[in-house]
């Protein structure tokens, strides 16, 4: 199974994780404070890491950011574990670069749920985009292996999951993708309250989709619907 960090200042819900992750047959390092828990990630190269938001010193926040501006560790998933609930909170994580956001106080099966969504994309490659050859729809090449996007003679690394937004929109194009079966494909759960999470991580998308399509717009939002991919352009209205 997996190597995942656990890194949270409350000693009985660091507990909490590790046994109940420990039953599900991973290997689990823990940390109850932001120093040594981005030294842990850095020595062990976890598949997962989860970080508390709200601890002493350094916080949950800043040791993402650390993570995510590391070479060896900016590709790890990251699960934010946070008494915070609001819209707000849930943004400035993934700003920082989180993959999901998971709000105490939790039941074990969603975090247990959460946890095997991301692992499903912890290695290089996302388990969805796993595609024998290099996928071309219009203006738009996926380079999997590489999880990377190019536009012309533009390459854009991305995450791995907008990668997985990206991929689930490209080989649907032309199709509105409703939110749900965004969380369903690239998350693997399906929560009422989550959309959220699918609007910062496509709006980092296509931040990265504009630096290199020279102006061209590819993500459609259907308001009421979801998100529509046009292989050559979204078409002027």
């Amino acid at each position: 199974m997996a190597k995942i960090v656990a890194v949270d200042d409350d000693v009985a819900i660091l507990e909490l994780v590790k046994i109940n992750l420990e039953i599900q047959g991973h290997e689990v390092h823990t940390a109850n404070e932001g120093v040594t828990g981005f030294a842990l990630v850095q020595q062990e190269l976890p598949q997962l890491a989860i970080l508390d938001v709200m601890m002493p010193g350094v916080d949950g926040y800043t040791v993402c950011q650390r993570i995510r501006k590391n070479e060896d560790t900016k590709d790890i998933p990251v699960l934010m574990l946070t008494a915070l609930g609001v819209i707000d909170d849930k943004v400035k994580g993934f700003d920082v670069g989180a993959d999901d956001y998971l709000t105490k106080p939790f039941e074990i099966p969603e975090l247990l749920v959460r946890v095997r969504a991301l692992l499903r994309r912890s290695g290089d490659v996302p388990a969805s985009s796993t595609l024998p050859e290099i996928l071309s729809v219009g203006d738009v090449t996926l380079v999997p292996e590489n999880l990377e996007v190019k536009i012309g003679e533009g390459l854009s690394k991305l995450t791995p999951t907008e990668f997985e937004i990206l991929n689930c929109l490209v080989q649907n194009h032309g199709q509105t993708i409703g939110l749900g079966k965004l969380l369903q494909d690239v998350w693997g759960y399906n929560p009422d309250d989550d959309v959220e999470t699918i609007r910062v991580h496509v709006r980092h998308l296509r931040t990265k989709l504009d630096k290199v399509s020279h102006g061209k717009k590819y993500i459609e939002t259907i308001y009421g619907g979801g998100y529509r991919f046009h292989p050559e352009g979204v078409p002027a209205k």
